[in-house]
């Protein structure tokens, strides 16, 4: 057992931290502490505190509340998605299956599967935040330790681990290409994103690179220009430009 596991097991063998890991775990969304406070019966500062354990031991993330209400963020916690298949939990493989498994009764190929399922994540994602943050954020909580550069209108997302790396090492093209069409998907369904490439390397030592670039923003429309054609008095004669 590595000195991580060996945290993680110190760290879930009280029966409380463990009944909190697990409703983390297990629930569909990021979970407040005042719900878990609902769940195990105990005050906010006890919560708390079994809540910074498990986060240190890298077992659930932290990460404040996108609020656009008046008061302070809650402070979210959910599963690290390192630590998904571990301790009982769903991991990664599972998702992955589930998307080939659809890809083969569809009759689809892996990047296209990819993007169906970045266009629905991004459906949910929609107005939460801006397209690059949100790529970064999903990329990183399906384990693939982003790393953000920019230059310009490019955006590049150097790729510090593969939660797939075994399947990938024997069958890039399949899971490349579903990771591309997801990131492709995503970027169109947020906007303001193209995705452009996926530069793949080892995935046992990881850094692909993601090359993404930001689309400028729609041209500004003159009011006079808005209203209906007949509304806007032609031009002399001797001006008028032919288009």
């Amino acid at each position: 057992m590595t000195a991580g596991m060996q945290r993680e097991a110190r760290a879930l063998g009280d029966p409380t931290r463990h009944r909190l890991f697990r409703y983390i775990a297990d629930a569909p969304r990021p979970v407040g502490v005042g719900e878990l406070t609902d769940y195990v019966r105990l005050n906010h500062n006890a919560v708390r505190q079994h809540l910074a354990v498990l986060k240190g031991a890298g077992l659930v993330t932290e990460e404040a509340e996108d609020r656009d209400r008046p008061g302070r963020p809650r402070l979210l916690y959910r599963l690290h998605p390192e630590v998904a298949g571990r301790w009982g939990t769903p991991g990664a493989y599972a998702w992955l299956a589930g998307l080939l498994s659809g890809a083969i009764r569809r009759g689809l190929d892996p990047r296209q599967v990819g993007r169906l399922e970045g266009h629905r994540k991004a459906a949910e994602l929609a107005g939460t935040g801006e397209p690059a943050d949100l790529l970064e954020q999903e990329m990183t909580r399906r384990g693939f330790r982003p790393a953000r550069a920019e230059r310009g209108r490019r955006v590049d997302f150097i790729l510090g681990c593969c939660p797939f790396a075994e399947v990938a090492a024997a069958d890039p093209d399949t899971v490349c290409q579903l990771h591309l069409g997801l990131a492709e998907g995503l970027a169109h369904g947020l906007g303001g994103l193209v995705v452009e490439r996926l530069a793949a390397k080892n995935a046992r030592r990881a850094g692909c690179r993601l090359i993404a670039r930001r689309t400028p923003a729609p041209a500004t429309i003159r009011p006079e220009l808005s209203r209906a054609p007949e509304a806007i008095a032609p031009a002399p004669a001797s001006r008028r430009v032919c288009v």
